[in-house]
């Protein structure tokens, strides 16, 4: 696999700082787990900002509901390309130029993380606050529901910048190895939005009634101090980065090591969402009850991400950091154990599901048929949920190598797969199943190329050693 490749060889130039020769020498698996744990109580917090929001939005009318939903699907795919895609660029760029060695580069790197959110958050807003009336339009948005998610859009997205900058931050401060930091920003903002959104939604006290923009400028609130925090703490020298007080001259070369695993990555989150989307298209010609069905059960894959970015996060770091120090072989064995872990934990939950649907499908509903559909969804793709895990954790071991072709061919597999293998099911079949089966070759083909690549790479490794 070409994934995970050598870019300096940085052993003559030690790391200094505990962190980095954690990565370097300690065992891999206690490793991966004891930094994989904040980092998934991160993503399941972050998740329940949303949630927290839509609790309280929805107590406006549905009108105001349903505007919130037509947003949330763009606000996903924002936040996880900020998040995992570029984020995973910063990431896995700081943490090779730690393995090399290169403490003054990596704090450099805190600067052109930060010029990347700006332009990348202003392009954002441009994007959505300019199209959003024809993209909610094109959605199903009318009247009232089009109005609420133009207010709440336009809110969010004018605030984008502070979105992409609190996760280029945060990417920075993982880079270096440390987990705890952005968990307790995440989970201490989670907690503080609690009586901040209702108090800015319904106007408790002194404060104005704003309804749905309030609950919008709560949540850019909560970015806005958590970009503080993470400022705070890199420029005030706690952590192991030294960035300079203010920029040098900015080159091109650092950016486009930062894009070039970030953009790629970038159209690779985005496969994920068009995946969903094209099995959502083909579920909803077999009525409303199989549209909510396969939404329902869905559902669960969509909590599959953060469980996985959990788990992820530290294996791109010790993977850049192996790569930057020249260990080849070490980063292969992270690449080979973080994929087992999320195997394990993916398709564990993957097979309850498929062996009790009703338990899941419960939360969303008692309609016979939508139960029916889900649960013919959970157990026609359920089992394969491993691969769907394996194949992310190897994408972020890609992230660290900076070597992407296969997890981008992967991708476009899995969505090539759902589209036609889709496409003919739904023209052949009478029966839904034929879509769920499509999704689930996807799965399995992403898990399987990812897998694939990686032994061709471990056995050439190998015969290089022998």
């Amino acid at each position: 696999m070409q994934n995970i490749s050598v870019e300096s060889s940085g052993f003559d130039r030690p790391a200094s700082d505990p962190r980095t020769i954690r990565f370097l020498k300690a065992p891999i698996t206690a490793t991966l787990l004891r930094l994989a744990a904040p980092n998934i109580l991160v993503m399941m917090m972050q998740s329940s900002v949303g949630l927290i929001e839509t609790y309280f939005i929805a107590k406006l009318g549905v009108s105001m509901l349903a505007g919130l939903s037509l947003v949330f699907p763009i606000l996903m795919l924002m936040q996880m390309t900020a998040a995992g895609a570029i984020g995973g660029g910063i990431l896995t760029a700081v943490a090779r130029a730690l393995g090399r060695g290169g403490h003054q580069e990596a704090g450099n790197l805190v600067w052109y993380a930060v010029a990347v959110a700006i332009v990348l958050g202003l392009l954002s807003s441009a994007i959505v606050v300019l199209a959003g009336k024809p993209l909610y339009a094109s959605m199903g948005g009318r009247a009232a529901t089009l109005q609420a998610a133009l207010v709440y859009s336009n809110v969010i997205f004018g605030g984008a910048v502070l979105v992409w900058l609190f996760n280029a931050l945060a990417a920075v401060i993982r880079g270096t190895g440390d987990m705890i930091l952005p968990a307790s920003v995440i989970c201490g903002g989670a907690i503080f939005l609690v009586p901040l959104s209702p108090a800015l939604i319904f106007g408790w006290g002194p404060l104005p009634r704003l309804g749905i923009t309030g609950g919008a400028i709560a949540v850019l609130i909560y970015y806005g101090a958590g970009s503080a925090i993470f400022a705070f703490h890199l420029w005030s020298g706690r952590g192991v980065l030294r960035p300079p007080r203010t920029p040098s001259k900015l080159s091109w070369q650092p950016v486009r090591e930062i894009l070039r695993v970030g953009g790629v990555s970038s159209i690779i989150t985005a496969t994920t969402n068009l995946t969903i989307a094209t099995i959502t298209g083909f579920a909803g010609t077999y009525g409303i009850a199989a549209l909510a069905g396969y939404g329902a059960g869905a559902r669960l894959e969509y909590l599959l991400v953060p469980l996985v970015f959990g788990i992820g996060t530290p294996i791109g770091a010790m993977v850049g950091t192996c790569c930057g120090a020249g260990d080849t072989r070490r980063a292969l064995r992270v690449a080979w154990t973080g994929a087992l872990v999320a195997f394990i934990l993916t398709e564990t939950i993957g097979l309850a599901a498929a062996c009790f649907p009703s338990v899941w499908l419960g939360y969303f509903g008692s309609d016979p048929a939508m139960l029916a559909a889900g649960s013919i969804y959970l157990r026609s793709v359920g089992p394969f949920y491993g691969f769907f895990g394996m194949g992310n954790a190897l994408f972020f071991a890609a992230q660290g190598s900076g070597r992407l072709k296969w997890p981008f061919v992967a991708s476009l597999s899995r969505t090539g797969l759902a589209l036609s293998c889709g496409w003919l099911a739904q023209h052949y079949t009478s029966s839904i199943h034929g879509i769920f089966i499509a999704a689930s070759l996807g799965m399995v083909a992403f898990g399987g190329i990812n897998a694939a690549a990686t032994w061709r790479q471990s056995t050439a490794e190998q015969r290089a050693r022998q």
